[in-house]
């Protein structure tokens, strides 16, 4: 896709809700510099650990106007809550297990990685170490989940195209 594909794709955009379930603030950081960087039309939320996401996604007690996320982005090492539980749980979800996890960790040992596939992850990436990197990834990352995929829209959407 040629840089003026990409802007093009963006412009017609509709704004994407993304879920970032991320406990490492400086990650969020990151995560929000490299769609910044991207210019992708995001809203983006993010809970802290695997818990607050459930709330979140169950649109319970402070999050009970919280939009339905179009894309999660999951962290799997989490205090109270781990990735892989939010992921077992939400894949037994009937109005949420359509919606796209992207694994988004430190970790590269293959038992994660088999074993988020396995709980029906849609893609697992290791988070580079070195900044640029990881910029580079995210945009990528990002490029393709929001301008390549066809992503199932919630049915009290499926008026807007």
């Amino acid at each position: 896709m040629t840089n003026q594909e990409l802007q093009d794709a963006l412009a017609s955009a509709r704004t994407a809700e993304v879920l970032l379930v991320e406990d490492n603030p400086a990650d969020v950081q990151l995560i929000k510099k490299s769609l910044e960087r991207g210019r992708f039309p995001v809203n983006l939320s993010v809970t802290n650990d695997g818990a607050e996401a459930m709330t979140f996604l169950q649109q319970e007690g402070a999050y009970e106007d919280a939009p339905r996320p179009d894309l999660i982005l999951l962290d799997l090492n989490m205090p109270n809550v781990s990735g892989q539980e939010v992921l077992t749980w939400l894949k037994d979800e009937p109005d949420l297990k359509k919606i796209p996890v992207v694994v988004l960790t430190t970790s590269d040992a293959t038992e994660d990685i088999e074993e988020s596939y396995r709980l029906q992850a849609s893609s697992f990436i290791t988070k580079p170490i070195e900044l640029d990197d990881f910029l580079q990834t995210m945009v990528g990352m990002v490029t393709y989940w929001l301008t390549v995929v066809k992503l199932p829209r919630d049915p009290e959407d499926a008026d807007d195209g």
